[in-house]
C-alpha cells in the first residue's frame, strides 16, 4: 500500500525512501508515496530492491524484473533536479541537475507491487508490514546522457516533456531517449550530498573550482 502524501522538501533523497510518483488509476492519475527501488512481484525478499532503483530504457521491455511493470504499471517521478557524481582525482564531485527552462522535471518510471509473502521475518526494510500486505515500489527508467551531461556520467534519466505524460502512463510508445542538451544547468555541489543522513538546504550549496 501506499503511504499518506509526504511533500515537505527533500534535497537527498535515497534509495529505499519513499517519494511522491504519478500513476493512474481508477480514479484518474494521482500522486502516491512509493518506496524508491522497484521490487518485482515474483521477488522472494524486498532486498532486490535496491538493485532495482534504475531501469536501462533500452532492456526495459525484455528484462524480467521490470517488464511486466513496463506493460502495465508505469509512473512519472517529479523532481526539480538530480544528482550525479564526477571523478575529480581521488574523490567524486557531485553534481546537480536542473532543467532550466521549467521548475520541475518528470522522470519516467514504473511502479510494482510485492506482497510480504506468508512466513517472512519481518526486517527494518519492509517496516511494520505483515505477512499479506503489499509494499509499493517504483524505479527510474535511464538513458545514454547526452552531451552535456556526458561531461559528468554516462547515463542520465529519462526525462519525460508534458505532451509524453499522458502518452507515457497511458501505455503507448513514447520516445525514451535522452532530452536536448541546452535545457540542463549543471553546477557542482557540496560533498554534504554523500551521506545520506544529510537531507537540508546545505545539499545544494554551490561549490565554485570544479
Amino acid at each position: 500500500m501506499s503511504s499518506p502524501l509526504d511533500l515537505r522538501p527533500r534535497y537527498n533523497l535515497a534509495p529505499g525512501q519513499r517519494a511522491a510518483v504519478i500513476r493512474t488509476g481508477a480514479d484518474g492519475r494521482a500522486l502516491s508515496m512509493l518506496r524508491w527501488g522497484l521490487i518485482p512481484s515474483w521477488a522472494k525478499s524486498p532486498n532486490i530492491g535496491y538493485k532495482t532503483i534504475n531501469a536501462r530504457a533500452e532492456t526495459v521491455r525484455s528484462k524480467p524484473a521490470f517488464r511486466a511493470a513496463f506493460r502495465a504499471r508505469r509512473c512519472a517521478v517529479p523532481a526539480d533536479g538530480f544528482y550525479e557524481w564526477a571523478p575529480r582525482g581521488a574523490r567524486k564531485q557531485p553534481y546537480l541537475v536542473t532543467c532550466s527552462d521549467a521548475p520541475l522535471m518528470l522522470f519516467a518510471g514504473l511502479w510494482e507491487r510485492w506482497r510480504v509473502p506468508d512466513g517472512y521475518e519481518r526486517t527494518a526494510s519492509i517496516g511494520a508490514s505483515r505477512a499479506g500486505d503489499a509494499l509499493e515500489t517504483f524505479t527510474i527508467l535511464t538513458t545514454a546522457a547526452n552531451e552535456a551531461m556526458a561531461r559528468v556520467h554516462h547515463r542520465m534519466p529519462v526525462l519525460l516533456d508534458t505532451d509524453a505524460l499522458t502518452p507515457w502512463l497511458a501505455g503507448e510508445d513514447v520516445e525514451l531517449g535522452p532530452c536536448p542538451s541546452d535545457i540542463l544547468t549543471i553546477r557542482a555541489v557540496s560533498t554534504r550530498v554523500n551521506n545520506a543522513r544529510n537531507d537540508g538546504p546545505e545539499c545544494i550549496e554551490t561549490v565554485v573550482g570544479t
